[in-house]
């Protein structure tokens, strides 16, 4: 697969991956957490709102690798 055709799948895979993430974090947040105390809400929104980035890099680094060079 060309760099290029890899970038635009990757770019899509990280579009579904954050709305997903988005959309589970929010639905967490209002079935389970609606009676905590504001550190311990502060906290899952830094832990949620940064944690779609783990499994994005594998994917970053998959679209960012060079295309292998064709031997004649």
């Amino acid at each position: 697969m060309s760099i290029r055709a890899r970038k635009f799948v990757g770019t899509i895979a990280l579009i579904v991956l954050v709305a997903v993430w988005a959309l589970l974090a929010m639905a967490l947040a209002q079935s389970v957490l609606t009676d905590i105390n504001g550190f311990v809400a502060a906290l899952y929104y830094i832990t949620a709102g940064l944690g779609w980035v783990l499994p994005a890099m594998p994917l970053i680094s998959w679209m960012a690798r060079p295309d292998k060079a064709e031997t004649p």
